[in-house]
């Protein structure tokens, strides 16, 4: 988002005006240059001008992208506070139904009884895709055996019933080692992804070490031998010389990694999803600070999700959203 100052070309009967112009003090300014530089200076801090604040909370999965707007977005506004915080997807709308924040970041749609909420706060609002995820299964460093695993396999180790408590239980002929499980925090939209695509609504095993911030997940599988994790594909990104990545099965039976192309071509499912954030439509109308975020956002996205390990969507489709924002802005 770039400001360019336009120089037009100074007659001499305009240079004359110039000098007879009043500086407001009774002095007269006789250098036309000098007024240039002024018009000049004067639009190119424009943005500076622009203050107040934008709230935003939700996915850990979402914050590395919102991150890196914020910090774009105060080059441009400094005046602007626009700090991310980290609640989860379920946090984040807690705190967007309860007027807390403008912005809710989500790792998946938001859900019925969340949108009969914000129905009865009287609060409209609109969502918006951001990038998408490859949802990332990991294993220490140091395993050497997990060359692949499939859905059916994932489910039997994270289900409460699967009675799954070494590798040998998963599958013959892996070493009876004990196995640690880490998982995002039930407020997190990454849990609420893989309880509805893996374990399809049957009960998590309740020994998992759960956390909403992914970081302490990442921590924990680096720190154990036979820890084993799922997170958004950002934190395998930026760990990835010290965690393992593991292929999983799909559909057509071949075992794939996410990565680029795998995520936008479908080949890495069930594990590909987008990701979003959600904006009061009261505050896109009533705080320009807000306007001005979504549309910086939604406008450097694509770039910044792929800085961070995402994927980005297709130009259109960020062009799309921007006229969504304009229509609801009006």
């Amino acid at each position: 988002m770039k400001f360019k100052t336009a120089f037009a070309t100074v007659t001499l009967s305009s240079a004359l005006l110039f000098a007879g112009c009043g500086n407001g003090d009774g002095s007269t300014n006789n250098n036309a240059t000098g007024n240039e530089n002024s018009s000049s200076n004067t639009e190119e801090t424009a943005t500076d001008k622009l203050t107040g604040s934008v709230g935003i909370d939700g996915s850990s999965t979402v914050f590395p992208i919102m991150e890196a707007v914020s910090e774009e977005f105060a080059m441009e506004y400094p005046d602007v506070k626009a700090p991310v915080g980290v609640s989860g997807t379920g946090g984040g709308f807690k705190k967007f139904i309860a007027g807390e924040t403008d912005i809710s970041n989500a790792s998946r749609p938001i859900k019925e009884e969340e949108i009969q909420l914000l129905e009865e706060e009287g609060v409209e609002y609109t969502e918006f895709e951001i990038a998408y995820d490859g949802l990332s299964v990991v294993v220490n460093k140091d395993n050497d055996f997990v060359d692949q695993l499939t859905v059916d396999e994932l489910k039997k180790m994270w289900l409460e019933s699967g009675n799954v408590e070494t590798w040998a239980d998963v599958r013959d002929g892996w070493p009876e080692e004990p196995i640690t499980f880490f998982s995002p925090g039930t407020d997190s939209g990454t849990y609420d992804y893989w309880n509805e695509v893996i374990l399809e609504e049957e009960q998590m095993r309740k020994d998992a070490t759960l956390s909403e911030d992914d970081n302490v997940l990442v921590q924990g599988v680096m720190g154990d031998k036979g820890g084993i994790a799922f997170f958004g594909y950002s934190y395998y990104a930026e760990n990835k010389d010290n965690l393992k990545i593991v292929p999983i099965v799909n559909s057509k039976g071949e075992a794939v990694t996410p990565d680029n192309d795998t995520i936008m071509n479908g080949d890495y499912e069930p594990l590909s999803r987008p990701l979003y954030f959600y904006v009061r439509n009261d505050a896109l109308t009533d705080k320009p600070e807000v306007y001005e975020y979504v549309k910086f956002a939604l406008e450097n996205a694509g770039t910044l999700a792929e800085e961070v390990g995402y994927i980005s969507l297709q130009e259109a489709e960020y062009e799309e959203a921007l006229n969504k924002l304009e229509e609801v802005a009006k």
